[in-house]
């Protein structure tokens, strides 16, 4: 009898296997590999797969009222501590150095953020409730913790394909952005070289632009307060210079530890009954058309700045006003380098990419306003 019991117990768990759990354990297999292999983001990338494949295995206790994941979704997602947690360590490694130097290129980060709201808009024809369409449009932001702290708060059924969808495309971006800036622009755009102002920034001025971006920011779009007020923490501690192990701690120690937690909490929501519908699909190609949709008006705009400039402004910088801080800035540099050798916008490029990373912050802001919710 005793040996029966103990068979009913080992069946238990095969007996709860279901096709879309073998599925989902497929795709965390997939998401392990792509990380792992590939090294497509894997700080994320390999916790969600890990955090997917232990919340598809049967029965898991992982999932209980008091498991881990749960505990960890509960404490860190549901809360939007993990988020804003790490936007302190983002801020804590941005130097806002070069949009300081040449201020204009905010008007980069803004037009960078048009595929957000033109792929909101292509949702809600879909049919998504407006919440969903919200957080489906964040993905346009390329920015990780954003889409995370957005889609957390309106739509929390939506945050596994939304948050994979966020950092698969920001680790394409080398592949994705190419293309789309050799296909807007000319060669002799391309080989447009910009001189580096030699004006000095101040640590006055460090200091006093996170603290007056957090007022102005806080006040007019109150809902983007959380994020804009983490980022420009990290970024006060770091340009304050009195606080090195605190700075030190948040962009890393805490960085990492958290990353972790989040990707293991993210993973966990990835449950076959949840993940295996046909809007997941939508969501991935809604959000690769905000990808792209951002990089377009970013170079297009960056195209109509160079005109009023007289020929002065390389329109390759508009495709870092997306967010995906820093790699989208190193890609321009990269495809600038491939047109002419000696050609350096590293540093142009960055400013827009600072730029791009503050707008986003704010793009997700004025959702939240938008829908209602806080």
């Amino acid at each position: 009898m005793a040996g029966s019991d103990t068979l009913g117990l080992l069946m238990q768990g095969l007996n709860h296997v279901t096709l879309q759990s073998l599925v989902m354990i497929g795709v965390a297999c997939v998401l392990l590999y792509l990380g792992i292999v590939r090294k497509y983001e894997p700080l994320l990338l390999l916790p969600i797969g890990a955090g997917c494949l232990l919340a598809n295995l049967p029965l898991s206790p992982l999932l209980a009222e008091d498991g881990m994941l749960r505990v960890l979704y509960d404490m860190g997602i549901r809360n939007e501590l993990f988020p804003l947690l790490i936007f302190i360590g983002i801020g804590a490694l941005t130097d806002f150095g070069p949009l300081l130097e040449n201020p204009r290129l905010v008007l980069l980060g803004a037009a960078g953020q048009f595929g957000i709201f033109l792929t909101l808009l292509l949702a809600l024809l879909l049919g998504f409730s407006r919440p969903e369409a919200a957080s489906i449009g964040i993905i346009g932001a390329i920015d990780g913790p954003t889409s995370i702290y957005v889609s957390g708060l309106l739509a929390p059924h939506l945050l596994g394909p939304i948050t994979v969808a966020a950092y698969s495309y920001m680790s394409l971006v080398p592949i994705i952005l190419p293309p789309i800036m050799k296909l807007l622009t000319t060669q002799a755009e391309r080989r447009i070289r910009m001189p580096y102002s030699q004006r000095q920034i101040s640590r006055r001025t460090r200091i006093l632009f996170p603290i007056v971006v957090t007022v102005l920011v806080g006040t007019l779009v109150p809902f983007a307060t959380p994020l804009i007020g983490m980022l420009m923490l990290g970024n006060l501690m770091k340009e304050s210079g009195v606080v090195e192990r605190l700075t030190q701690a948040s962009s890393n120690e805490i960085a990492n530890t958290v990353t972790l937690f989040l990707g293991l909490a993210i993973g966990s929501t990835m449950v076959g009954s949840e993940f295996l519908k046909p809007s997941t699909l939508a969501i991935l190609v809604l959000g690769i058309v905000a990808f792209a949709v951002d990089g377009i008006a970013g170079v297009l705009f960056a195209k109509l700045l160079n005109r009023f400039s007289g020929g002065q402004l390389n329109p390759l910088i508009g495709a870092a006003g997306l967010s995906a801080f820093p790699m989208a800035a190193r890609v321009v540099q990269r495809v600038a380098h491939e047109e002419d050798f000696e050609n350096f916008l590293l540093m142009h490029a960055m400013g827009a990419n600072a730029a791009g990373q503050v707008a986003s912050v704010v793009a997700g802001g004025v959702l939240l306003a938008l829908m209602g919710a806080g």
